[in-house]
């Protein structure tokens, strides 16, 4: 596998517990290193005959933005980027163990209101960021007997337990799950046109404490690794098809 070649597909967690959940589908994990930057190196996969780059972004907007950012720099515009990983329950009819594939994401921490922007709108950026339809469908695609939800996913700095679910839920009545990651690099991919889904298993439901998260970090990325998965492998083989 050449280590330069453009990847049909950059794979971003922001956790090490994530990466692993994703690339152990792959037998094994990484083949080879690819450009440093950030955290890690990409590491990059070879599914079936087509490179694949994976990346752990560690935690928050500002990793998170880096990782796209390098993944750009380093393969150019318009490789598919999938953000996969946990994400807490906000709508009180997701559970725990569904998967939550973001159809538009929302910067929970944006407050520009005095100026005539809605909650959530960064100055001279839109309200919120729409996903690639064709990634959606693809995610959607997925065979699985988990529970597979297309909702709005809004991203915070701010661990969301029970109070600040409460709040965000009058404030935010249409986010479903929350994370700390999707919605930059969603902005990210916005402005540079880059084909962006956030995937994520609900972990928790904005308990008082971490300690859901954490009993259920594990199972909750498996669950979205694996509708992952299937997205990925359909691009990779979309990749490599002949050319008539």
């Amino acid at each position: 596998m050449d280590a330069t070649r453009r990847p049909a597909a950059v794979v971003i967690a922001a956790m090490s517990e994530e990466v692993s959940a994703f690339t152990d589908l792959f037998g094994g994990g990484p083949v080879l290193r690819g450009p440093t930057g950030g955290h890690d190196e990409h590491h990059l996969l070879d599914v079936d005959g087509a490179t694949v780059a994976v990346r752990r972004s560690g935690i928050g907007f500002t990793n998170a933005t880096a990782a796209v950012a390098h993944a750009f720099h380093d393969f150019g515009p318009g490789v598919p980027v999938i953000s996969v990983g946990t994400a807490g329950g906000l709508a009180r009819e997701v559970q725990l163990g569904d998967v939550v594939v973001g159809d538009s994401y929302v910067n929970l921490n944006a407050d520009a209101t005095a100026f005539g922007y809605v909650l959530g709108q960064v100055p001279g950026m839109p309200p919120e960021y729409g996903a690639d339809a064709d990634l959606i469908r693809r995610a959607r695609e997925v065979p699985t007997d988990d529970v597979v939800r297309t909702a709005s996913i809004g991203s915070s700095e701010v661990f969301v337990t029970d109070g600040r679910a409460r709040d965000l839920r009058r404030t935010f009545p249409t986010v479903a799950a929350v994370d700390m990651e999707s919605a930059a690099i969603a902005q990210f991919a916005s402005v540079h046109a880059v084909p962006f889904v956030s995937i994520r298993g609900i972990s928790d439901l904005c308990a008082p404490d971490g300690d859901e998260f954490r009993e259920h970090l594990d199972d909750a990325a498996a669950r979205a690794a694996r509708v992952a998965h299937g997205v990925v492998v359909g691009l990779a083989r979309g990749a490599v098809l002949p050319r008539g």
